[in-house]
This record gives structure tokens, C-alpha cells and sequence, in this order.
């Protein structure tokens, strides 16, 4: 049987990924995420420094429903960000590189970033 030239389709939501691969195409996302948010996050910070008035608004703006969105989705990116970082730090010093101990550290990066963006949202509230 001859096989075809023609390219083959593959399903990329049936790839089913490492842990380790996930947590790293999250850090990147997490990167992405807060480099596009600082011009957001600047234009927050000029209103807010502007005057009373000019805070009161900014304050208005993160406690709306679509801004306490943004402001988890930042938190979580923070928090995703500097978690991966340490691990990545931790992986350069040959610590936790064997098998049970980089999948370990993964799953724990993808479980405490959103639970210490919760907590840093509800210290902000």
C-alpha cells in the first residue's frame, strides 16, 4: 500500500500533554499575559495618582465585576509567573529533576498559583 503525500490532520485537543509541558506553556501564556496588561496597569496607576477624584474612579474600575476579572486573571499571572520561575531556578540547580519529582512540583505550581491569586484577591476586597 502506497501512502499519501497529503498532510494528515491532527486533533491537538485529543495531544494529551505532560503536566510539566502544560505548567510550561502556562508560564509563557502567564509572561505574554503581563507584558500585554502594562500599558493597562500603567494608564490604572496615572488615573489613580491624578487626584480624589481620579483614585475614586480607578478604585471604581477594580471593583466592578469585569475588573475584578482582570484583576485575578493579572494575580494569577503573577502568581503562575514567579511560582514557575523558582521551580525553573530550582530545575537549573539539579534539584527535583527526576520523574516523580518534576511532575510533583508541577501539579504544585498549577494548584497553588490560583489558590494565592484567590487569597490575594480577597486581601485586596
Amino acid at each position: 500500500m502506497q501512502t499519501s503525500p497529503r498532510p494528515v490532520f491532527l486533533n491537538l485537543l485529543q495531544i494529551r500533554l505532560p503536566v510539566a509541558a502544560v505548567m510550561s506553556i502556562a508560564h509563557r501564556g502567564a509572561g505574554v499575559l503581563l507584558f500585554l496588561a502594562i500599558p493597562l496597569l500603567i494608564g490604572l496607576l496615572s488615573l489613580a495618582l491624578s487626584g480624589d477624584a481620579g483614585f475614586v474612579r480607578a478604585a471604581l474600575v477594580v471593583q466592578q465585576p469585569l475588573g475584578k476579572v482582570v484583576l485575578f486573571l493579572l494575580l494569577w499571572a503573577l502568581a503562575h509567573h514567579f511560582l514557575a520561575g523558582i521551580r525553573y531556578l530550582l530545575l537549573d540547580a539539579h534539584l527535583g529533576v527526576r520523574a516523580p519529582y518534576f511532575r510533583h512540583s508541577a501539579w504544585a505550581v498549577l494548584g497553588a498559583a490560583p489558590v494565592l491569586a484567590l487569597m490575594l484577591l480577597w486581601g485586596l476586597a
